[in-house]
Parts: C-alpha cells; structure tokens; sequence
C-alpha cells in the first residue's frame, strides 16, 4: 500500500479534483512503465512470517538494502517502515510483505532488469539473517494470529475496520500478495479506453497468473485465492465497477465515485488521524468529523485515492491489479502482457473490438470464474484458455510493433517476456495447476514443501 502523498496545496474548487487526475495525462513519448511486486518473508527454520523487529525481522531486512545497496530510509516517527532510491522505493505492507515499487520505465527491459535486482539484493540479506522470500498470491499456512504488524498508522487504523465491511478484509492486508503495472494515458479519452479494457481483461490476467490454491493450510478449491479474497472485502472500494462504461464516463465520474468511497484517515504532522468512514464530500466543505472547519489539500485526495482498490483503478495513471503474486519470470510477463495491450493503438483497438460486446454480468462472471478455474473457466461461450491466447497474441503483437530493443540490440523488441504466459496457453496449466499437482503428488499433502522449492 502507499506511502503518504506530499505537496500539493489547498483544494479551494472541486474541479482542482478533477483538474489532479487531467494532470496525468502525457504524450506518448512520456509514457513509462511502472511495475510493483509484494512478496512474503519468513524464517527459513520455522517457516513463520517475519516480525517487524529482531534479528530476524523484517526491520533488519531494510536496514541491510539500505546500508549495502545505498537505499535511503523512510521513517514513520522512530520506525523504518520503506526505502527510496532511483525513482523506486520498497515499502511494507500491513503483514510484512516486502513490496518493490518501480521507478517509471520506458521497456520492459529496463523493468526486468530492475526486478531482478531488486530480487538478487533481497536474497542477499536473506540469506544473512537466516530469512527467504517467497512469490505467491496468499500465505499458503498463515493463520491471522501469527502475523505481525506493520508499524503504519494506517494500517493500525484499518484492521479494525475491515470486519465492519466484509468477510476477508484482514485476510486481504495480511495475507496476500500482488504484482500489478502502472500505465500512462495521453487523453481523458485515451483513459476511458486504456480503462474499460483494464477492467474486462482483468480476469484474464488473474487466470494466467492464478497462484494461491492454498489458505491455511489447506486446497481451498480456487486457483486464485487472492481473486476470491478482493470479491469480499469492502463492496464500496472494490469490484468491476460498470459505471466505467456507460455513456458520459471521463475524470470527473470517476472523481464523483471516488468521493463517495468511505474515508480510512487524513495525514497530519507525521500522524494517522482516524476517518474511518467519513465524507471527502464533507472535508471539501470543512465538515469532517476529524477535523472539524479544516478544509483538504490535494495531497489528503491523493491520499484518499490510494484507498480505493478496485480490479483496475485511476490515479495520475491507471494501475492493472488482477494478478497474483508469483514466480520471478512472472514478474516481468504482467508488465509485458499490459504493455503490449495498452501501448500500441493497433493492439488497443484489437483488445476493445474483444471485450466491448460484453456486459457487467459477463465481465462479473468471467471474474468470478477466474479465481476458481483459471484457464479451465467457461463463462456462456467464452472459453478462458483460447480467450486468454487471444490476448497474448494481441499483447505480442504490440510489443512488436513498439519495438524496443534489449541486449543493446540483440533482441528486437520485448516479446520474450510473454513466453511463460505462452506456455500456460499451450499446456492449460498455471502456477497454480502446478501447486496442486505437487501438494497431491510428490509432496503427499506436506504443505512446508512449496518454502524450499519455491522460495527466489
């Protein structure tokens, strides 16, 4: 999750909320790449999550990436809670889950590259305090009492929240792991578009990435438990959302939506200040219960943005967050396949003419089918394995008609990094096809398993 939004002066005028997301837009020669991963930390001879302080902790972590690899520290108050370095910054998530949070990158070259040194130089600290890092969309054994907490004053505000609007929402902040792509648009229109094909192929992108069939301990019967957790949670922050696609959609429905998504907080002088479920509509008019007569600023509306956790959402770009976390050659397919989809206006209009037939219903079921089938999913006559190779085809044909080169020209363009969603088309099997096969066979239903084999 994010760290506190900075600068940005006073919001005297509606349209300034407006007016903060029209700002995102760029030419296309602007347009970057921004990729995040979360991913679990846990002791390598118990198996358990990482507390946040001790010698083997999740603090310890941070402080060697910082004082090896050059990280500068970020604090809340006295505690370590991220790092920045280059345009990137590593953050924590509510349980622990170490997050990389890219610099804007113009290839997917360039964003692999990153990710994998990122890896190389959390491995490294690993292993020096007798910790692992694992790539998965759920905790496969973790129960909620054996997670730590983060020291955020958000998340110490949001836990005890969560029951109050769904069933999973603890599970959600504590036990899941995404990876997820940040994407440019050049226009109000050009999001509009970029958007509707976000959120319909959503599902798509959590059945090629489906790897979280397990939920303490046990086969939970969804490839993508992760999917499963986000559909109950909190239905007035997350979803579909088919208010995207009717006639009129532009900045300023979206701003009209995220106003009347309840507030979690505001940032003051360092501090976490409770509003759970309070009105930005009243902050813009200095009746917030919290702060009674203060008005916002436009970094309390990018705050509150960060709060909203749809399958896609917009901020000063659009963020594609259907996707369990997963394996490292996983990690650079999710940017690739996004890429590909969204940044060549031949392979945007290809994806569109795919999914603009469809309804909310459809685009609700598809979902819902991913998470439990992956590519086995069938939806009326959408079947999601030639679906998905569909998408791919569209994707590569993208990326090759981008044509960035890598090696330093070696290879032509960035199509190589779509080969694991590839072979998922060919052989119907996902990670967590692969998962299942092993818990059932050579694994004999030993769940510890899956730490030393699949761990980075």
């Amino acid at each position: 999750m994010s760290i506190p939004q900075s600068g940005g002066g006073p919001v005297e005028r509606y349209e300034q909320l407006v007016e903060y997301l029209e700002a995102g837009c760029k030419p296309k020669s602007e347009w970057r790449i921004g990729t995040e991963h979360e991913k679990f930390g846990y002791c390598r001879d118990t198996h358990l999550p990482l507390p946040y302080d001790g010698p083997r902790s999740i603090r310890e972590m941070l402080e060697g990436l910082r004082y090896r690899f050059g990280w500068s520290p970020v604090f809340e108050g006295e505690y370590l809670i991220g790092l920045e370095k280059d345009g990137a910054n590593i953050s924590l998530e509510p349980g622990g889950q170490l997050e990389l949070s890219g610099a804007p990158l113009e290839t997917i070259h360039q964003t692999c590259d990153e990710v994998n040194a990122h890896l190389r130089q959390v491995k490294e600290i690993a292993e020096t305090i007798g910790a692992g890092f694992i790539g998965l969309g759920v905790a496969p054994e973790w129960t909620h009492e054996q997670m730590p907490m983060m020291p955020k004053g958000r998340y110490r505000l949001m836990t005890g929240y969560m029951d109050r609007v769904g069933r999973f929402g603890k599970a959600m902040m504590y036990r899941t792991c995404t990876v997820q792509v940040n994407l440019d648009f050049g226009s109000e229109a050009d999001m509009v578009r970029k958007l509707r094909v976000g959120l319909s192929l959503q599902p798509v992108a959590t059945a090629l990435f489906a790897n979280s069939p397990f939920f303490e301990g046990r086969l939970t019967g969804y490839k993508s438990f992760r999917s499963r957790i986000w559909r109950d949670l909190d239905p007035a922050r997350t979803g579909m959302l088919p208010f995207v696609f009717e006639e009129g959609f532009g900045f300023e429905r979206w701003v009209e939506y995220a106003l009347d998504v309840p507030m979690y907080f505001v940032y003051r002088d360092g501090k976490y200040i409770d509003a759970l479920g309070q009105s930005f509509r009243d902050f813009l008019e200095g009746r917030l219960p919290a702060l009674p007569g203060e008005k916002p600023t436009l970094s309390d509306w990018a705050d509150h943005l960060t709060t909203i956790f749809p399958e896609a959402r917009v901020k000063r770009f659009i963020e594609m967050r259907g996707a369990d976390g997963g394996p490292w050659r996983r990690l650079c397919a999710l940017p690739a396949l996004w890429t590909g989809l969204m940044y060549d206006e031949g392979a945007l209009d290809a994806a569109w003419d795919l999914v603009k037939g469809w309804d909310a219903e459809t685009r609700e079921a598809l979902r819902v089918a991913a998470s439990k089938d992956a590519l086995q999913a069938k939806v009326g006559n959408i079947d999601m394995r030639a679906l998905a190779g569909e998408v791919v085809e569209i994707a590569k044909a993208g990326l090759k008609a981008r044509a960035r080169p890598g090696l330093g020209g070696m290879v032509p363009d960035e199509r190589h990094f779509l080969h694991a969603l590839e072979e998922s088309i060919e052989t119907g099997q996902v990670p967590a096809d692969e998962l299942i096969a092993r818990y059932k066979g050579a694994w004999q239903g030993d769940l510890s398993r899956i730490y030393e084999e699949y761990s980075y």
